[in-house]
């Protein structure tokens, strides 16, 4: 599977695709995405300036930016500096999401992002950021005290990456989604990493905990299993990942588990023996799009990598 389709809906609001040749009109529930078409002149930096010229700057609460080069050979960096650099005007931002593009547009390992912990720091109100693609993505550590939603979409996420997280301190949140992806497209660490993470950014009020698109989810799923917050937890998410009876095992005989109200197992490779005793479970279970090994020498796949 691949990204095949831009986001329909962000920070609660409908995606509308922005047109030069339209009226621009902020709503409760309207998010604008930006992004370059193909053979399109112009540069994303300009399109941001267009766009922010063309709308009361200090009532836009959520942004997306899509597509910014036609060969997925430009970073981020312009867009995160030019973005700071008018983050005073925008006050009401609350929400930011950093490289919607589908695979059509960019595969997600093509995504050239770039140091993006300014815009952490310079929009101290944000309450959700996501970020696509992790190629020469880099974080420092940072604190902010109103995130309510972090999230990483990667085919590969390397172990800096993660580190910088655990250094950081986010005591409001509330959603903590990271696609783990594989080591054949950047992916480095191991379960006692994303033991720390969530160590250290757990919270009480933290709702959803995704560690997708992981070719470790086994491993993952055991570790979880064992794990009292789990019950606390609304959502455990371990999608598109490479799951299959080992985990489902752990899962099924875990006590926290059945506490939950979802459980996300999308994209896996579950036995139908062990898919019948999780729909057992007294939660919502996503058991849907299942895959057989069609290769015993590779083996299994995460949903999402190149």
């Amino acid at each position: 599977m691949a990204i095949s389709e831009s986001t329909v809906t962000f920070f609660n609001k409908t995606v509308t695709e922005y047109d030069a040749e339209e009226p621009v009109v902020l709503s409760d529930d309207t998010v604008y995405r930006l992004a370059i078409d193909y053979d399109e002149e112009g540069t994303m930096t300009e399109l941001i300036e267009e766009f922010l010229g063309r709308v009361d700057k200090s009532k836009l609460d959520a942004l997306i930016i899509g597509k910014w080069s036609d060969d997925c050979d430009e970073s981020s960096e312009s867009i995160v500096s030019t973005l700071v650099a008018h983050a005073a005007e925008l006050p009401a931002l609350r929400a930011l999401f950093i490289g919607d593009m589908t695979y059509e547009e960019c595969e997600i390992s093509w995504i050239m992002q770039s140091d993006v912990t300014p815009l952490l720091n310079a929009f101290p109100l944000l309450e959700e950021f996501r970020v696509r693609g992790a190629n020469q993505l880099e974080l420092q550590p940072f604190i902010h005290a109103n995130l309510r939603t972090f999230a990483i979409e990667s085919g590969g996420l390397p172990a800096e990456l993660v580190e910088a997280l655990i250094a950081s301190t986010m005591p409001a949140l509330t959603h903590l989604e990271l696609w783990l992806g594989t080591d054949d497209y950047g992916f480095s660490g191991d379960v006692a990493l994303y033991e720390r993470l969530v160590a250290k950014l757990r919270t009480p009020t933290l709702e959803y905990l995704g560690l997708r698109d992981s070719y470790l989810a086994d491993e993952l799923a055991v570790w979880l299993a064992g794990e009292e917050f789990v019950a606390c937890l609304e959502t455990l998410d371990l999608s598109l990942g490479t799951i299959g009876d080992v985990g489902a095992e752990a899962l099924f005989n875990s006590p926290y588990v059945a506490k939950l109200q979802t459980l996300d197992l999308e994209h896996h490779y579950i036995s139908e023996e062990w898919q019948e005793k999780l729909k057992t479970l007294p939660i919502t279970v996503d058991l849907s799009d299942p895959q057989e090994i069609e290769d015993e020498e590779d083996g299994r796949y995460v949903a999402v990598s190149e």
